[in-house]
């Protein structure tokens, strides 16, 4: 009961006598819920969720919370399930503390798999209930300041998994102080001998400071009484020990180098106020230009607004000044949290709300489009790091990017959609390269089609999570139907050859061979022969219960008469082989291979050799009638050894209408060199035109194409 007294003391300033009575029932039921459990510590388990409760009781979270907050191990821990709780607590509380509650009676291949998947489920309970991540911020922040009782491995796990995912979530979410204390813990524990050394070194550093800290300190008040700038606040504000080794760490910087920098923070009535001070400022020193940063015009993603300036002060030294009003800070410190803490109902808390409800609706996207939880969390981590651009759409409207962007990030921003469809991009009314990064001011408009697609090369330069997510969603389905329809017209073909239609076959036998397989549907038998994880002749033979498959002669002239026809729009599942560059005119044949699906070989390959030995692997193939498409073939040309060479290469490759893929230089003597080059072309009449400019230049002796 103890336990409860303290948190009781905080509930009396902000919560009604009755709910605190509700709170109470509830800590007595959780107390004899845990009565047998103890913390590694030993200390009884319920100091946990008291403490959990605490910290959501400094914000000021309603009842529902607190009641959620104290129950939140309830379904983990002891044998009390989800519908007991509803019948106990009510729908709203069961639903808080199932959202938090982790997935321990599913068993993962692995633990980056579990922390993966019980985040999942987090994100899904966050989209119907923002304080689902309260709850489990204040859940994190207790165990980081109990970490010092578990074995160095545990605390090491539990360090990184909060330095990675949890600081940024608080930081997505405006939680400062939260943020704060991650960090600087989750820091202590995973180098305590760094850490230990800077919190010395800052120790130090903060007395030898005091004199020119005062001395700053009093000119900037002076400066801004004298502006007749009433009812403000100023203070040094002080650098938090893991943002001082990130620092040294990006920017090289000496210890010195990063005290060298005295920063302030000053506090106004109104935002008229604060640009005021922004000028009265930059009139006593100096400002440094490219330092300027107006957060209050243009917010960050998490709501945060505030005006930064840096200064050449006094002695030369420079100086960072933040200016905000009281509501502004407030929001800074406790982001999303301060609409409980301050009973706010301004615009800046609703914003924020807002913002934060967006974030969690992109997060919902993006797990709908991943492929699995690990995957789901490494698109989350790449939204999770603050940096950014601001961009134009051409209505005027500002949108808020990661630094590195690209039109394709800008476009999924805009909706998925636009993003999914997009051909083109004008950057400030130009026409630019998709794969371009986007700068700060920039006015981008998007061309779309519809019947554009993602392409897989965008995976190479998008950096949003959503966008990553979308295009890999996109580019699945899209293999999976490609690979069901070459699948079945496989399974067909072998088929007919036995003189069997697929309609003949009882469904018994099909269903049989479905559940030998661990297949659940015809569809997923087919995908897996079209991606070559299966072979359609041992498939018909276990349709056929076991028959020895028979082809005619008859049978193997119209197999060699009319093999599968290749059209080049294929799409995944059929791919052409890199050892041979087999294009449109060249005799080819097919090899399954796995995961892949049928990759097209040059008939000549010397690759084929071994594969031929393995009917149910290997096939004949031929071009259809009409190829699109552009295909890639190497060439390798030995030029004389001069100045120029490769570009006198480029320009004859690019006279013919053909593209230059890759190149590589080869030193053979001082005389010549061997150029290996591969490009794009139509066809093999395409190709001969490339090699018969190429013969023209007079440095060149010598031209061949890999076969």
């Amino acid at each position: 009961m103890s336990a409860f007294l303290a948190l009781q003391k905080k509930l009396r300033t902000y919560l009604s006598k009755k709910e605190i009575k509700a709170i109470r029932q509830t800590f007595l039921f959780a107390e004899n819920a845990h009565k047998q459990q103890t913390r590694v510590s030993g200390k009884p388990y319920i100091t946990h969720p008291i403490a959990v409760a605490s910290i959501l009781a400094d914000m000021h979270l309603d009842a529902q919370s607190i009641i959620a907050a104290i129950l939140h191990d309830i379904i983990e821990d002891t044998g009390i399930d989800k519908q007991t709780l509803e019948e106990h607590f009510g729908a709203e509380v069961a639903k808080l503390v199932d959202g938090v509650s982790k997935l321990e009676q599913i068993q993962f291949e692995s633990r980056a798999e579990a922390q993966a998947e019980n985040f999942r489920k987090m994100v899904i309970a966050m989209v119907g209930d923002i304080r689902v991540i309260l709850i489990k911020l204040a859940d994190r922040l207790h165990n980081m300041r109990t970490l010092e009782h578990l074995s160095p491995e545990r605390r090491q796990r539990i360090a990184e998994e909060t330095l990675e995912i949890y600081a940024p979530i608080a930081n997505r979410l405006g939680i400062n102080v939260f943020r704060l204390e991650f960090e600087n813990r989750s820091f202590e524990m995973l180098h305590p001998w760094r850490y230990a050394i800077l919190r010395n070194a800052l120790k130090k550093a903060r007395g030898n400071r005091k004199e020119l800290l005062g001395i700053i300190d009093s000119t900037l008040h002076e400066a801004l009484k004298k502006a007749k700038l009433k009812h403000f606040e100023l203070w040094g504000r002080e650098k938090h020990i893991y943002s001082i080794h990130k620092k040294m760490r990006e920017k090289q910087l000496k210890f010195s180098e990063v005290m060298d920098i005295y920063a302030f923070r000053a506090v106004f009535k109104d935002v008229g106020d604060c640009y005021r001070a922004l000028g009265v400022l930059h009139n006593l020193y100096k400002p440094v230009p490219e330092k300027f940063k107006d957060y209050i015009a243009i917010p960050k993603v998490n709501g945060y607004q505030s005006l930064h300036t840096a200064l050449f002060g006094p002695y030369g030294v420079p100086i960072e000044v933040q200016i905000r009003t009281e509501e502004m800070n407030k929001m800074a410190e406790s982001g999303i949290a301060a609409h409980w803490l301050y009973k706010s109902k301004t615009s800046a808390s609703s914003q924020a709300q807002l913002r934060a409800r967006a974030w969690i609706q992109e997060l919902l996207e993006i797990q709908q489009s991943a492929g699995d939880s690990l995957e789901f969390i490494e698109n989350v981590k790449t939204d999770l790091f603050p940096d950014a651009i601001y961009v134009f759409t051409p209505q005027g409207e500002i949108m808020e990017l990661p630094n590195g962007a690209t039109p394709i990030d800008f476009a999924y921003a805009v909706h998925s959609d636009i993003g999914s469809t997009c051909t083109a991009v004008k950057i400030d009314g130009r026409l630019s390269q998709l794969s371009a990064q986007l700068v700060n001011g920039q006015k981008v408009e998007i061309v779309t089609a519809p019947n554009s697609h993602p392409k897989p090369n965008w995976l190479d330069f998008v950096v949003t999570g959503k966008a990553r997510s979308r295009i890999r969603h996109y580019l699945k389905n899209q293999q999976s139907v490609e690979a069901i329809q070459l699948g079945k017209n496989l399974l067909l073909n072998i088929l007919e050859m036995q003189g069997v239609k697929l309609e003949e076959i009882p469904v018994e036998s099909i269903q049989k061979v479905l559940h030998q397989s661990n297949y659940k549907t015809v569809d997923d038998l087919y995908k897996a022969i079209g991606l070559g994880n299966q072979f359609a002749q041992l498939i018909v033979r276990r349709l056929l219960d076991g028959e020895e498959l028979k082809i005619s002669e008859t049978d193997k002239k119209r197999i060699q008469a009319e093999p599968l026809h290749i059209k080049g729009s294929e799409g995944m599942v059929i791919s052409f082989a890199k050892c041979c560059y087999p294009i449109p005119g060249d005799p080819i044949e097919g090899v399954l291979t796995v995961g892949r699906g049928l990759v097209v070989h040059n008939a000549r390959c010397k690759n084929l050799t071994e594969s031929r030995n393995q009917p149910d692997k290997c096939m004949p193939l031929r071009w259809a009638e009409t190829v699109s498409g552009e295909f890639e073939t190497e060439l390798f040309i030995e030029i004389a050894n001069q100045r120029g060479a490769l570009a006198s290469i480029a320009l004859a490759i690019a006279e013919v209408d053909s593209n230059i893929s890759t190149a590589h230089m080869m030193q053979r003597d001082a005389y010549y060199q061997q150029i290996n080059v591969v490009i794009t072309v139509r066809n093999r009449d395409q190709l001969a035109q490339v090699i018969r400019r190429i013969r023209q230049l007079s440095s060149v002796t010598k031209v061949s194409r890999n076969k």
